[in-house]
């Protein structure tokens, strides 16, 4: 019955079926033939897995994302960075990578970043002498940081899942993603110079004055949201709340490019979107209940003690599940399934949960963009009709690039601890 248990799930994920109803499945199976418990049990665990404050922080940085977006404050930042970095060896890519993580520090979606981005520079890049798969590659795997740099969608849902503290996982996200966004660069600038790419645009102290300016109202959400955040002045689904109504001021009142009819159908679809997330979050939160119930846990803590594995092994080992498990499934869905695993195992290994947080949502970064079903890549080839084979070129090099800052942040943890004083 227990090798059904664990077929049943893995079998309707092969079929195609959501998640959320292999998830629901499996809990299903076990409360009938395996746990002597009432139904009833199934509705109380969906339920308190939504019961969360940290939760309703989503809908709220969803929308803000999707008003920035829209609303004119994305192409602003998009036109900020060029002008910063325009006489850089590899400018414009450079400027792909500062605009999503620019980006994510306002919105935390990393699909809408793809969207945002290379809807700006996609053209622009092959212009600049770049290649079609070098271009998809950049703007795909540069979205991928917006999972890591803070307000992160993960990180909340992680928070939830492992009883960490947001604010906490928000800060110790801070350097990792810049550490990310430098590997990049590094990559970037090396492949300019070795094909000749140079910066078109003079540095000018008066240009980008003249973009700072007219970018002031975009950059002031960021400031507002993470200085109210670390001061002690609101908590993350405060600020998601105030990042929403600041958005839309800017784009409707100041930038003048979106009205209410914007507004109400941008509200629309981040319900939507929020009603995607949560339903996976319910049913997460019985099939978490399930796995607790079961034991499973605690049996799995005692196979690895018995392997005798030292800390950095283990933080290896699940590295390769967690980059595997990118491959075939969100983020979302990584997050609330493997939490409830995983923490008993790096407990035992006396691994920072914080740090295991950071860790886990840059391996899942990277399957934002990694093949066969990265959601950045599915966002580009919509867009765009690029070839798959195309993108998959594409995006190899910043995979490899983006493992090697894995690496760095997941065995040195003062990357993600100094900031919060670990």
């Amino acid at each position: 019955m227990t090798a059904a248990l664990v077929l049943l799930p893995i079998g309707l994920l092969f079929a195609g079926f959501p998640v959320f109803l292999v998830l629901l499945a499996a809990a299903a199976a076990f409360v009938v033939f395996v746990a002597d418990v009432p139904a009833t049990v199934l509705h109380q665990a969906m339920f308190g897995g939504v019961d969360s404050f940290a939760l309703l922080s989503i809908p709220f940085f969803l929308f803000a994302g999707e008003v920035m977006t829209q609303g004119g404050i994305a192409r602003r930042i998009v036109d900020l960075v060029v002008t910063i970095v325009g006489r850089l060896p590899g400018s414009l890519a450079l400027a792909t990578v500062g605009t999503s993580t620019i980006v994510g520090a306002m919105s935390g979606s990393s699909a809408a970043a793809t969207a945002t981005v290379g809807r700006v520079l996609y053209e622009p890049l092959q212009k600049a002498g770049y290649s079609r798969p070098f271009a998809t590659g950049v703007i795909a795997a540069s979205a991928g940081i917006d999972i890591v740099i803070p307000p992160s969608i993960a990180m909340i849902l992680y928070g939830v899942a492992a009883e960490q503290s947001v604010p906490k996982l928000f800060i110790a996200g801070v350097l990792p993603g810049l550490v990310l966004a430098g590997f990049m660069a590094v990559f970037i600038i090396l492949h300019a110079r070795y094909h000749g790419i140079r910066g078109d645009a003079p540095f000018s102290v008066a240009r980008i004055l003249a973009a700072t300016s007219r970018c002031f109202w975009a950059l002031g959400m960021p400031v507002i949201v993470f200085g109210g955040i670390y001061g002690g002045v609101f908590s993350p689904t405060e600020a998601a709340g105030i990042a929403c109504v600041y958005a839309a001021l800017v784009s409707s009142l100041v930038y003048r490019e979106i009205g209410a009819r914007g507004l109400l159908r941008i509200a629309g679809s981040s319900m939507v979107l929020t009603a995607q997330i949560m339903v996976i979050v319910a049913a997460a939160g019985v099939f978490a209940w399930m796995l607790t119930t079961s034991g499973t846990p605690t049996r799995l803590v005692g196979w690895i003690a018995a392997l005798d594995l030292a800390p950095w092994q283990v933080l290896l080992s699940i590295n390769i599940l967690l980059l595997v498990t990118g491959f075939f499934i969100d983020p979302t869905s990584a997050i609330l399934v493997l939490t409830p695993l995983l923490m008993p195992i790096i407990a035992h290994a006396g691994i920072d949960p914080i740090h295991f947080g950071i860790v886990m949502t840059v391996n899942l970064s990277i399957g934002m963009f990694t093949p066969p079903f990265g959601l950045n890549l599915f966002v580009l080839q919509s867009l765009f009709q690029v070839p798959t084979g195309e993108l998959y070129r594409g995006v190899l090099p910043f995979i490899a690039v983006q493992i090697s800052a894995l690496a760095l942040i997941t065995y040195v943890p003062a990357i993600s601890l100094i900031l919060i004083g670990g």
